[in-house]
């Protein structure tokens, strides 16, 4: 049971068929089962662990709490992945999409993209939520007009020294940076950093060297690599690379991105053409080379790479499956034609 990693999936389910599925995934043939699912309020789309594993955090990307949406706590079974409901706290803005827990595990950061802001809440010693210790609304816009006239927080991720939150802004095309004051409960003002107007900034990774950061950009289909400044907390791009084939030319959106633990290769995720791309990473100046693209099921948002680093798992958001497939020791991607179904897959989270 050791060798296992417990596996949890959030979706786009709604009133009786609102629930988080759990399962566990075999590191050795990289079979993932579903066991079962617990109810939750709507639209449990975005998960985050805990550090310790005893606890999962999952936005309710819905719009009438108090106007907004909402974060739920959950206790972890070991076991069998369980999760027992602990309590609700509204996000103080509207469609939340993504969530983090600071490495100390004291505090949840959430991002509302309908409301274009982020909060912060204090974990409690039972692993439940407190009231929003801080909240920052953001302000602008940028030059689409469709989907540009005002700020879109799409996810907040906290740097591997746990130092700065970096929030990717869609509507802004800027990656806002917050200093992190785990004393005071609050998010104090940094600085930013821009990608290509009309990029879209949707989803980050840092590298495990510390001195790089990827942000994956949902509308221009890009990957934009920034150098981390010598305080860790301002970004200055090095390069801008293409997530799709040479003369894709459909509608297609990015979604995801991820490195290897070791920091060798990037993934990121592109919905329309329905791949993952990879990219082999220069150790010295974290610029990426393409190795490929990968068909997935349709629509991949988020993807998760197992704790053994053999395989990766993309949840197909309009096919109901989660596809498998492996990862070679050159980076590259085999799809094993196994996967497992589970309603609208939206996002993986893994815990050995």
């Amino acid at each position: 049971m050791a060798d296992r990693a417990l596996v949890f999936i959030g979706n786009y389910t709604s009133g009786d068929d609102a629930a988080i599925y759990y399962g566990e995934a075999d590191p050795d043939s990289g079979a993932l089962r579903i066991h079962g699912r617990t109810p939750c309020e709507d639209n449990p789309s975005f998960l985050a662990l805990h550090p310790n594993g005893r606890f999962l955090y999952a936005v309710n990307e819905v719009s009438h709490f108090d106007g907004g949406g909402a974060v739920s706590a959950f206790s972890i079974d070991a076991d069998s992945g369980a999760l027992t409901f602990l309590n609700l706290q509204p996000t103080g803005g509207s469609a939340p999409c993504h969530n983090t827990v600071d490495h100390s595990g004291r505090y949840v950061l959430c991002a509302n993209y309908g409301g274009g802001s982020v909060s912060m809440h204090p974990v409690r010693d039972d692993g439940s939520l407190g009231e929003i210790s801080d909240f920052h609304q953001h302000m602008g816009s940028s030059v689409d007009p469709g989907r540009q006239q005002g700020p879109h927080a799409h996810s907040i991720n906290v740097d591997p020294d746990n130092g700065f939150a970096f929030c990717a802004d869609l509507g802004l095309d800027e990656v806002l940076v917050y200093g992190l004051d785990l004393e005071a409960g609050r998010l104090v003002p940094h600085g930013s950093g821009r990608v290509t107007p009309g990029g879209g900034p949707r989803h980050m990774a840092f590298h495990p060297n510390r001195r790089f950061a990827y942000v994956i950009n949902e509308m221009s289909n890009t990957i934009t690599l920034f150098a981390r400044g010598d305080d860790g907390g301002s970004l200055i791009e090095v390069e801008e690379v293409t997530t799709l084939p040479a003369g894709y030319a459909e509608t297609t959106h990015t979604s995801d991105i991820h490195l290897s633990a070791d920091g060798r290769f990037l993934y990121g995720s592109n919905r329309g053409h329905d791949s993952i791309a990879a990219f082999a990473v220069d150790a010295g100046s974290g610029q990426l080379t393409l190795l490929g693209h990968t068909p997935v099921p349709s629509a991949p948002r988020n993807f998760a790479i197992d704790p053994s680093g053999r395989w990766l798992y993309s949840g197909g958001h309009h096919t109901d499956r989660i596809a498998r497939l492996r990862v070679d020791g050159s980076g590259r991607l085999q799809d094993t034609g196994e996967s497992a179904e589970t309603p609208s897959p939206v996002c993986i989270r893994m815990l050995r």
